[in-house]
Parts: structure tokens; sequence; C-alpha cells
């Protein structure tokens, strides 16, 4: 090695350090914000607002789920109401059977309900895997306005159900008595609460912005863009999306759970199409496609409807001026106008 050789090698940096995006600046900043507001709100004692913040994380939760289907799978879906409401249903009916002590379902031999997050989590989630793994082989047959409409029958078809079972309130609901346990932490406390839901919030986050930088994200991409090109290449499109779509419902349903919880009742308006409009209208106004889109969309939302729901009954126009301003001037969201262009990295 020649002296200047040497010198060019001691003149580099030892450590690269990494450039972080003006998008995951925003995202850390959202994330922060939430934190910092939930903390504040606690140590003044304003455990509504504490509340408020779990909310936030709950939603944007269940807005990482559809995300995945929806703005990276480019599956618009009516539908993931359905396995929001499966999944404050197993919360719920898990609870309910705990505090009377009796067998699931009332089925004498079947086991007693359980009040444990984690096996009541499990569970939501297996089940919306299965539900979302039967919805997805029907409906990803279609494609467009077809895809949405079974994707919304399947949804009211279980909305109805939910509302002739008797057994678990009918169209009263099912109130959750004591909210359910976290491997001995005082749930009930709203800030404990809320960093449990917060934390799942950043392995969601984690977990999409993983496997979007792997090859199946790489493949759902494709499929999304051009499915023709990706069969060309080897790689059935659909398994892809439909693996998309299970994994968005199970996330989807673990956000339901914790919603049950937060709320202390489940009903079928958890179920309800309408449920599917809101989650999806979170996704689009924080962006669609965008990582922490759902958790800006869930600020956006929730903030619209508490200080313009204080004002009057109407708030829900300007939320759907703002949604118009969003999909004619701003297709990027919240994200888009803040970070400009997206950076997957």
């Amino acid at each position: 090695m020649t002296n200047i050789e040497l010198k060019e090698t001691l003149a580099r940096p030892l450590l690269r350090v990494p450039q972080v995006s003006r998008e995951q600046w925003i995202s850390l900043i959202l994330l922060v914000g939430v934190v910092a507001a939930a903390m504040i709100a606690h140590f003044m004692g304003e455990r509504y607002f504490v509340n408020l913040a779990s909310r936030i994380t709950i939603i944007a939760l269940a807005g990482v789920g559809l995300n995945l289907a929806l703005g990276f799978g480019g599956m618009v879906s009516l539908g993931h109401a359905a396995f929001f409401g499966l999944g404050g249903y197993v919360a719920g009916i898990g609870a309910f059977h705990a505090f009377e002590m009796s067998p699931v379902f009332g089925v004498p031999g079947l086991p007693e309900g359980s009040d444990q997050m984690i096996t009541l989590w499990i569970t939501a989630m297996f089940l919306c895997g299965i539900v979302g793994w039967l919805i997805g082989r029907i409906s990803l047959r279609t494609s467009g306005v077809y895809f949405i409409m079974i994707t919304l029958a399947f949804a009211q078809m279980i909305y109805y159900f939910a509302i002739s079972w008797p057994t678990y309130g009918g169209e009263d609901g099912l109130p959750i008595y004591v909210r359910n346990q976290f491997f001995g932490l005082d749930t009930s406390n709203s800030l404990i609460f809320f960093i449990i839901c917060f934390a799942l919030l950043l392995l969601a986050l984690g977990f999409s912005h993983r496997i979007m930088r792997a090859r199946f994200g790489a493949a759902l991409t494709m499929a999304r863009i051009n499915p023709v090109r990706l069969a060309t290449a080897g790689v059935e499109p659909q398994p892809i999306r439909l693996a998309a779509f299970v994994i968005s419902g199970m996330i989807v349903g673990l956000a339901g759970a914790l919603s049950a919880d937060l709320n202390g009742f489940v009903g079928p308006s958890m179920l309800s199409w309408h449920t599917s409009g809101e989650i999806m209208v979170i996704v689009i106004l924080g962006g669609v496609g965008r990582h922490c889109g759902p958790l800006a969309g869930a600020i956006l939302f929730v903030l619209m409807e508490t200080l313009l729901g204080g004002l009057t009954q109407y708030w829900q126009f300007f939320l759907g001026l703002v949604l118009l301003g969003v999909v004619l001037f701003a297709s990027g969201g919240v994200m888009g106008l803040l970070a400009g262009r997206p950076q997957h990295v």
C-alpha cells in the first residue's frame, strides 16, 4: 500500500452512519408525541386523555393491518370490520366466561374462558387468520368492485350473526366487567394499558417494515403493480396476496381485542361496515402505503372527532371535507404532505 492509499484509508470514516429520511424523522416525532401526550396526561391526572391516546394507538394498529392489504397489496377491502369485531368478541367472550367461571359457549367439557390478554390475543389472531384465509380464498378470485363487495358481504354476514346470537348480548352487545390481565400488571391503570397497546403498535410497525423489505414485500408490490409480470418470473401472485390478506386480518383482530378491553364492551357495531369505512378513512388520511401513515391518520381522526365532536354532532361533515381534500390534492395523505415522496427503507 502506497502512502497516498494509506492516507485515503485513514481519512475514511470508521463507522458509516445510516441516513435517516425525512419520513422516518416525522414517524419518530409522531410516535414520541403520542407517548409524551399520554405521559403528560397521566401525571396531570387526566385519565380520559390517556385513554384517548390508547384509542389512537389501537385504531392506528388496525390501520397498520389494513394498510398491508390496501396500501402495499392493492386490495381494497370493506370487510376488515369482521376481523376487528371477531377480535373484540374473543376478548369479550373470554372475559365473560372467566368472570362467570363457566365453559365457553356453555358447552360442558369445553375449557372455561380466560382473562389473560396473551391467551386472548393468540386466540383472536388465530381465529382471524382462519376467517381471513376463508374470505381471501373466495374474494381474491375476483378484483375491483367485485372484491370490495364480496369482502363487505362476508363482514355483514358475521355482523348479522352477532346480532342474532342472544347468548352474548345479541344487538345489545356484551359488557366486560373487569379488564383482562397481562402478566400480573395492573391493566386497569390507564397508563399501563396504553404502554401495552403502544408496544404492540411498535411490533406491528416493525413487522410491517421488515416484511416489506424482504422478498415477500417485493413480490407483494409486484403483485399489485403487475401480477402478469410476477407470474412470468415464476411466482404466483395469488398465494402472496392471500398471505398478505391473512396477516392483515390477524393484525386487525388484535386491535379489536384491545379495543374491547379499552371500552369494556363489545357489540355488533364493531362488525359493521361503518367500522371498515373508519379504518379505511384513517389509512387514506395518513397516507396509503406509508408505514406510519395509519398513525398519522389515527391522530388526525381522533383529534377531529374529539375537538369538532364537542362543538357539533355534524363533525363528520368536516371530516368528509378533509378526506375530499386529501383524495384530490394530497394522495399521499398527511405523511405525503409532511414527508414528500415515499421512501421505503
